[in-house]
């Protein structure tokens, strides 16, 4: 599988997608005005990745901030791991957050009592 590197914007996240190294990151403010198009590619490579997984999967989200609309395409992301580790997967999630953004961490918090999948929490 080729690598996916998008670019961030002032709207949407740097996007990591390397199945050669087993990392998924996701990094900056995902508020796009068209979710499912942005997205879209994303969810494609990974339902294409998680049917020959690497042998670890390192899943990073270092977001600022998102909306509601890309909270529900995180969920759908974590569930796809969560699929992956309920397989004897080696699988990650870290959940970056500022150490002021009380938010964020709690996002962090809610997401991981809906899926069973091994975290960690990281403030910087």
């Amino acid at each position: 599988m080729k690598p996916i590197k998008i670019r961030g914007t002032e709207d949407t996240p740097d996007v990591i997608l390397d199945a050669t190294k087993g990392l998924i990151e996701f990094s900056g403010r995902s508020l796009p005005e068209d979710v499912l198009s942005f997205y879209a590619p994303v969810l494609r490579w990974l339902e294409d990745y998680i049917k020959s997984p690497n042998s670890r999967s390192e899943v990073i989200f270092k977001l600022d901030y998102f909306n509601t609309a890309s909270s529900k395409i995180i969920l759908d992301i974590l569930i796809y791991f969560e699929h992956l580790s309920n397989e004897g997967k080696d699988v990650i999630v870290k959940w970056f957050y500022h150490k002021d953004d009380e938010d964020m961490a709690d996002a962090g918090v809610e997401y991981f009592e809906i899926v069973n999948i091994p975290y960690e929490m990281h403030s910087y």
